[in-house]
């Protein structure tokens, strides 16, 4: 350790430099400096070799590691190293005190540490009433600043108010506020003492600004505190005179719970009045009041509403469509509406956008779809059943006035989820009845408006609750029951009936493995073949969806089951021969094509709602008078389409071998089988006709050809709808070629490529195409007739 006693007076040109990262030392203050550097080391012990004399400058960037001449400031300050102590990490400490300030003139060298070439700056002593008045001001300020709690000690502020000198005076203030280090170095950097003062005024003014408006805060806190400490006490105090008058019962600790309830509620604003203003009026009832009983009731629903919870979504597409694909097969059409639903959803952070509807047959995956939503989302899911709601109060509950009145069922619901922002399925909206006591679906309209649901208000709470962080999704089986401006809310999306290859895949992928597992079965137990599975599919169940053959396998599980319990340990294999054994005779037959060509007999084409099939329409000729007579439970439309049929056939006899006058001699017999079964549409319409020209001119139809299309009079040929389906049936059926609308030749993209590759398709535009490729070649109309 080394010491001086006395300061030089005397600076030399040449000092050696000692780099500042985030101190400024001013003259006449003594400050301890950490010197870590290895240059700055070498500057220090220089100057202790000699008069203890070393040149302090602040860098302009703290992070600089080796500044140069251009990352230091001009202006610093020239100190006297009182002290000195190396300490065991190699650095040094030693104890400065401020001398004179100095003007950096010229770096002499950087090696081995930095030495520079300073020339003092010389300070005014003199100064004036207005230096007076400044000074007067800085101390006055500086001392309010210790008042509003700037930690600045009594002797510091005695030593303020005896420095005489200005300059001094705004160096030793400036010192000892908690100024940034570019505003110290502009104090610095003032060579006049009235500018100095000025400077260390602005800032310290600036410093009391801060210092009063978080006195202000604090006052309004400590108020804040102080009245609910005193309602606290006072509330103690009367629990215990009224425990020590013998009066104390359970009344005042179930409002006090009421009161922290809604606390922790966090409740919006005009929410929690409301709730203080019901938790007010209890307190005043008598208990025997039977009021008292519809307020606490009242309250628990409002306490219990989740109106700050939510679940912490984290939505990842690539996660998203994983799930979606893990839990449903095929659809690709809804899973892609729903990614690019959800896309959205997270770029705009809201879901604030139409309201989904899945409108399908049943057991297609509605419902399920909508969970693995949630899933994909990370929310709860909450499923609500509205099949056979017919009172309006179910959704919007009932007024309070009503004895056990309760929320409606979407409070309800989201309550017992606990979450302000479930995915919010509503099953069987097209289910929902109408009578005198209301119509349910006028009181969804404000629930499943996006604009209008942030303020969604339940009679029974009468207070607006905030429905546009619910994701909600409708399902229905059709469209034609749900209120127009019900669907105008939602986006429909169409889920189709499964094929017959998708049902497959299903089965083996999903159903199968399901069926095993709620069983207690493993695969060295029982296998059901590919082959097994498509027979359960075809003769043993005819819906769109799966639930039916998922019941079948169920069947044979729970058969298998019982047969391992008795001790039969072999595997089980169900074969397409076998499937009889476990399920019984085949409960239901597909259109096969047919054996031979007939005179007659057409091929048409049919879609359900179970999916497509292949039909065999039947037209014959007898004596008669030209009645036509149309069986087989046919609807109106489908009847219209045999009289066009028919018309067309009449107005184009010359075109073929057919008596004109057949109307007048003939009657035409139209059946179409199955007819227990009601049939209606278009589609068969030259199928039908093909049906009759046949008959009218004997001619065979071809066994190998189907056909579907609507005929116009003029024998134009126009489009319909389910191709898809249809086209499956007739690949299923053996069917070779089939005619199609050549409108519908777009429809093609959604058919599975081995169908487009194994049958053939026709596009006709006209009747003549449809009968040139139907009935057989000696019987085809004449060429030269058909084109004139």
């Amino acid at each position: 350790m080394s010491t001086i006693d006395e300061s030089p007076t005397e600076i030399p040109d040449v000092l050696p430099l000692i780099p500042l990262r985030d101190l400024v030392l001013f003259p006449n203050l003594v400050v301890p400096l950490f010197v870590g550097r290895e240059k700055s080391i070498l500057a220090l012990e220089e100057s202790l070799r000699g008069d203890h004399l070393v040149a302090l400058v602040l860098q302009r960037e703290p992070e600089t590691q080796d500044p140069g001449e251009n990352d230091i400031y001009p202006v610093g300050c020239v100190g006297t190293v009182l002290q000195e102590l190396k300490l065991p990490d190699g650095t040094a400490k030693a104890l400065v005190e401020g001398v004179v300030r100095v003007r950096v003139l010229e770096y002499v060298t950087s090696e081995p540490y930095l030495q520079v070439r300073v020339e003092r700056i010389e300070e005014e002593l003199a100064s004036d009433v207005e230096t007076q008045a400044l000074m007067r001001a800085l101390l006055a300020d500086f001392e309010k600043a210790a008042e509003l709690g700037k930690p600045i000690p009594q002797e510091v502020l005695i030593a303020a108010g005896a420095i005489e000198e200005p300059g001094r005076l705004a160096d030793f203030v400036a010192f000892h506020l908690n100024l940034k280090s570019d505003e110290k170095q502009a104090i610095l950097e003032a060579a006049k003492p009235i500018a100095r003062l000025e400077q260390a005024s602005m800032f310290l003014r600036q410093e009391l600004q801060i210092l009063e408006l978080g006195s202000k805060i604090q006052n309004r806190v400590k108020e804040s505190l102080n009245a609910s400490q005193r309602e606290y006490f006072l509330r103690e105090q009367m629990k215990a005179i009224q425990q020590e008058l013998g009066t104390f019962d359970e009344t005042q600790q179930e409002l006090d719970e009421y009161r922290e309830k809604i606390v922790a509620a966090k409740m919006p604003e005009g929410v929690e009045a409301k709730a203080v203003k019901e938790l007010g009026r209890l307190e005043k009832m008598p208990q025997a009041a039977a009021e008292t009983g519809v307020i606490r009731t009242y309250l628990d629903w409002l306490v219990g509403v989740p109106w700050a919870v939510e679940d912490d979504e984290k939505l990842d597409l690539i996660e998203a469509r994983r799930i979606l694909d893990e839990d449903h097969y095929g659809l690709e059409k809804v899973k892609e509406r729903i990614l690019e639903y959800l896309a959205v959803h997270k770029l705009t952070d809201t879901m604030r956008g139409p309201i989904l509807c899945f409108v399908g047959p049943p057991g297609v995956g509605k419902t399920s779809i909508g969970k693995s939503i949630a899933r994909s989302l990370g929310r709860k899911f909450i499923r609500m059943s509205l099949g056979g709601v017919r009172d309006e109060a179910e959704i919007r509950g009932h007024r309070r006035t009503y004895v056990g009145a309760l929320p409606g069922r979407i409070i309800q619901s989201i309550s017992t989820a606990g979450t302000r922002n479930p995915v919010f399925m509503m099953d069987e909206i097209d289910k929902v009845g109408v009578d005198f006591r209301g119509d349910p679906t006028a009181a969804l309209l404000e629930a499943l408006d996006p604009e209008q649901n942030d303020s969604f208000q339940d009679h029974y709470l009468e207070v607006p609750f905030d429905l546009s962080d619910v994701m909600f999704i409708t399902t229905a089986n059709m469209l034609d029951t749900i209120p127009p401006a019900l669907q105008d809310r939602m986006e429909v999306i169409h889920f189709p009936g499964y094929t017959e290859d998708e049902k497959l895949h299903i089965a083996r992928q999903y159903l199968v493995p399901k069926q095993l597992r709620e069983h207690g079965l493993k695969t060295t137990k029982l296998e059901i073949t590919d082959e097994a599975l498509s027979e359960i599919v075809r003769r043993y169940t005819r819906e769109a969806g799966v639930r039916g053959l998922e019941r079948q396998i169920a069947s044979i599980c729970r058969q298998v089951a019982r047969r391992v319990v008795e001790g039969h340990g072999r595997k089980t294999r169900v074969t397409q021969r076998t499937v009889h054994t476990y399920l019984g005779p085949a409960r239901f037959s597909y259109g096969i094509a047919e054996e031979s060509d007939e005179v007659g007999t057409a091929t048409g084409l049919v879609w359900t709602e179970v999916g497509g099939d292949v039909i065999s329409i039947e037209a014959t000729t007898m004596a008669g008078k030209g009645e036509l007579i149309l069986t087989g439970q046919l609807g109106d439309v489908m009847r219209e389409s045999a009289q066009a049929a028919v018309s067309y056939i009449r107005a184009h006899v010359s075109d073929w071998d057919i008596d004109p006058a057949f109307n007048e001699k003939l009657d035409l017999h139209i059946h179409v089988p199955a007819a227990a079964t009601p049939k209606d549409g278009p589609s068969a319409g030259i199928t039908m006709a093909t049906a009759i020209a046949s008959a009218l001119m004997g001619c065979p139809i071809r066994r190998e050809v189907a056909m579907t299309g609507e005929i116009t009079l003029r024998g134009h040929v126009l489009p319909i709808g389910g191709l898809k389906e249809k086209l499956l049936a007739a690949h299923r059926a053996g069917i070779k070629t089939v005619l199609i609308p050549k409108e519908n030749v777009r429809d093609l993209d959604l058919l599975p490529p081995h169908v487009r590759d194994e049958v053939e398709i026709v596009p006709v535009e006209r009747m003549d195409e449809v009968l040139a490729r139907a009935l057989v070649a000696p019987c085809r109309p004449n060429a030269r007739k058909t084109a004139k």
